[in-house]
C-alpha cells in the first residue's frame, strides 16, 4: 500500500480492543518473552536522547516500566514523568516496580491512546518511545507523531527506537511481515519507517542509526523546532 510513512508498510491487522488484550494476557511475561533482546537497544535510545535532572518526559507505549525507572532517576525530584499504555496488564507491572523503586512519587502512569494524548499542548521536554510507534496502523503514525508534536515544548526532543525496514528488506525482514501477516495475534506489530515519518511530522531529525536485534531497529531523536510558538 502507499501512504506517508512509506508505500511497504504494512498495515495493523488487531483492534485496538484485541492489542489492549494481548497485552494484558502476556504482562506478566513480557520481560522473559522480550527484555534479553528489547533491552540493550532500547537503553541506547535512552542514553541517546540524554534527560537532564528537572525535566518532564513522557513515556508512550511503558511496557512493564524498566525505562520509567530510568527516566524518573535521570530526572531527580524536581522533574516528572508521565507514561501512559494502552494496556492495564502492563501499567500494573509498571506501577510495582516503580513502588520497589520508591520513585512512583516522580512518575503519573494512565492508560490510553496515543493518538489522543490527555496531555496539554508544549507541556513536556521530551518523549521517549520504544518499540511502539509500529504497533499502531500506518494511517495513525503521524497522528501519533502529531500529538508528540503538540504536547512538546518549542526546542523539545523525541526518541523513538523501532523496527525499521530502512535497512532493506532482508530475510530477518520479509520473515517478521509474513509472521504478522499469518499470525498477527502473535506478531501485531511490524517494520516501519521511523526516521521518515519524524521527518514528515514535522521533527527537525538530530540523530539517525540503524542497528540490530534478530531484525533491523532504528534509533531515531529529533527535535520539535525551537521557533515554534510556545
Amino acid at each position: 500500500m502507499s501512504s506517508s510513512n512509506g508505500p511497504r508498510v504494512l498495515r495493523v491487522l488487531q483492534s485496538r480492543q484485541e492489542t489492549r488484550a494481548f497485552y494484558d494476557k502476556i504482562s506478566g511475561v513480557y520481560d522473559l518473552l522480550a527484555e534479553r533482546s528489547e533491552g540493550p537497544v532500547r537503553q541506547s535510545g535512552l542514553d541517546k536522547l540524554a534527560i537532564e535532572p528537572g525535566e518532564r518526559v513522557l513515556e508512550i507505549g511503558f511496557g512493564t516500566g524498566h525505562c520509567l525507572v530510568q527516566l524518573a532517576e535521570a530526572v531527580g525530584r524536581e522533574g516528572k514523568v508521565f507514561g501512559i499504555d494502552v494496556s492495564e496488564g502492563m501499567r500494573a507491572q509498571a506501577q510495582a516496580r516503580l513502588e520497589k523503586a520508591h520513585l512512583m512519587d516522580r512518575v503519573a502512569l494512565a492508560c490510553g491512546d496515543a493518538t489522543r494524548l490527555p496531555y496539554p499542548d508544549n507541556s513536556v521536554d521530551a518523549v521517549f518511545m520504544s518499540f511502539t510507534l509500529e504497533l499502531f496502523d500506518t494511517p495513525e503514525i503521524p497522528q501519533v507523531l502529531a500529538e508528540c508534536r503538540r504536547v512538546l515544548r518549542a526546542g523539545g526532543r523525541i526518541g523513538v527506537v523501532a523496527i525499521t525496514k530502512e535497512a532493506g528488506d532482508g530475510f530477518a525482514v520479509e520473515a517478521y511481515e509474513w509472521t504478522h501477516r499469518h499470525f498477527p495475534n502473535l506478531l501485531d506489530c511490524r517494520p516501519i519507517f521511523a526516521r521518515r515519518a519524524m521527518e514528515e511530522a514535522g521533527f527537525r531529525i538530530k540523530d539517525a542509526t540503524i542497528t540490530r536485534m534478530w531484525v533491523p531497529v532504528e534509533i531515531v531523536v529529533a527535535e520539535k523546532a525551537s521557533e515554534e510558538a510556545k
